[in-house]
C-alpha cells in the first residue's frame, strides 16, 4: 500500500479548492485499506488509554464537509477501537433557543473534551462562517446586538467572526488541547451519487431530505466559503487538512493515520511513574491477594 505522509494533506499554504483532490489512490485494495484502518485504529484506542492515564492533553477532532461526505461513518469505523469512555461525539445542528440564548462558540466551548479524552465535532464551530455566511440572515437569529439588519452582516463582521474562532483554537490549544480539522473534500458528481443511493435503498432513505437537494443548489457559494476557511484558520496549533473524501474507506484511513502519526510525537505522552513506596511494595501486594 502508498506510504502517506500527513503534510501531503496539511493546508499550510494559500489554496485554490478546486485544485485540491477529492480522490486518493493508495494502491490497495479495499480490503487492504480497511485492515490498515483497522491497525491503526487499535493503536490510536491503546494511546488513548495512555493518554487517559497521562491526563495532561486532551484531542479535539473536527470534521467539516458537504452532505454526503461520510462524517457518521468515519467516526463510527475510525473510533470503534476505542474505549467508549475514551471519546465523544457531538453533532451539532441547527442552534436551540437555549444556544441561541449565548454566544455562538458556548455550545462547541461546555462540550470540549477533558485531558486524557478525544471529542468529535461532527460539523463545527465553523458552522458559523459557512451555513451563515451563505445564509447570512440565519445570524439575525443569534441576537447580537450590533446586527439589526441583514447590512451589518458585511465583511467586516466575517472578518471579525474568524478572529473569534482563530482565538478560540489558540486558546484552547496553549491549554493542553490537540486540535485537528479534517475537510471530508468530496466531489459534486459523488455527492449527487450518495443522494441517489439515500434515495434507492430503503434503508438509507430516512437520511434523505429535499433540504439536501436545496443546500446543493448553493454548491460554489459553499466551495467559495469552504476555500476561505482552509486559508484563514489553518495554523501550526490548529491545522486543517484536505480528506480526499470521494472513497470512504480511503478517507478514514487517512484521518486514522494523520492523528497516529502526529500523536506519537508527543513524547511526554506517558503512563506515570508509580509512587516509590508502592514501586518498592509491589511484591508484597501480590503476596497478600494470593494468599486471602
Amino acid at each position: 500500500m502508498k506510504t502517506i505522509s500527513r503534510d501531503d494533506f496539511k493546508i499550510s499554504t494559500k489554496i485554490n479548492i478546486k485544485e485540491l483532490p477529492s480522490i486518493c489512490d493508495l494502491e490497495a485494495s479495499k480490503k487492504n485499506i480497511t485492515d490498515a484502518l483497522t491497525f491503526v485504529s487499535k493503536k490510536l484506542g491503546k494511546l488513548q488509554n495512555t493518554m487517559y492515564a497521562h491526563d495532561k492533553y486532551a484531542v479535539l477532532v473536527c470534521l467539516q464537509g458537504m452532505d454526503t461526505s461520510g462524517k457518521d461513518s468515519l467516526v463510527r469505523e475510525v473510533f470503534k477501537n476505542f474505549n467508549a469512555r475514551g471519546v465523544i461525539v457531538h453533532s451539532f445542528k441547527v442552534p436551540t433557543e437555549l444556544e441561541l440564548g449565548h454566544d455562538y462558540l458556548w455550545r462547541h466551548y461546555i462540550v470540549l473534551p477533558e485531558r486524557g479524552k478525544f471529542g468529535v465535532f461532527n460539523r463545527t464551530h465553523y458552522e458559523n462562517v459557512l451555513v451563515t455566511r451563505v445564509h447570512p440572515n440565519y445570524i439575525l437569529g443569534e441576537k447580537i446586538p450590533s446586527v439589526k439588519s441583514i447590512d451589518d452582516v458585511n465583511e467586516a463582521f466575517w472578518d471579525k467572526r474568524f478572529e473569534q474562532i482563530n482565538n478560540f483554537e489558540k486558546h484552547i490549544a496553549e491549554n493542553g488541547t490537540i486540535i485537528f480539522k479534517f475537510f471530508l473534500n468530496i466531489s459534486k458528481e459523488e455527492q449527487r451519487k450518495r443522494l441517489i443511493r439515500r434515495l434507492d435503498k430503503k434503508e438509507k432513505n430516512w437520511k434523505f431530505s429535499p433540504g439536501d437537494l436545496k443546500e446543493r443548489i448553493h454548491w460554489d457559494a459553499y466551495q467559495s466559503c469552504y476555500e476561505d476557511v482552509l486559508n484563514r484558520s489553518s495554523k501550526p496549533h490548529a491545522p486543517w487538512y484536505n480528506i480526499p473524501a470521494d472513497d470512504k474507506a480511503t478517507a478514514r484511513y487517512i484521518v486514522a493515520k494523520i492523528m497516529y502519526d502526529t500523536l506519537i510525537k508527543y513524547t511526554d505522552i506517558q503512563e506515570p511513574e508509580l509512587d516509590d513506596d508502592i514501586k518498592e511494595n509491589l511484591k508484597l501486594y501480590k503476596e497478600q491477594l494470593k494468599n486471602e
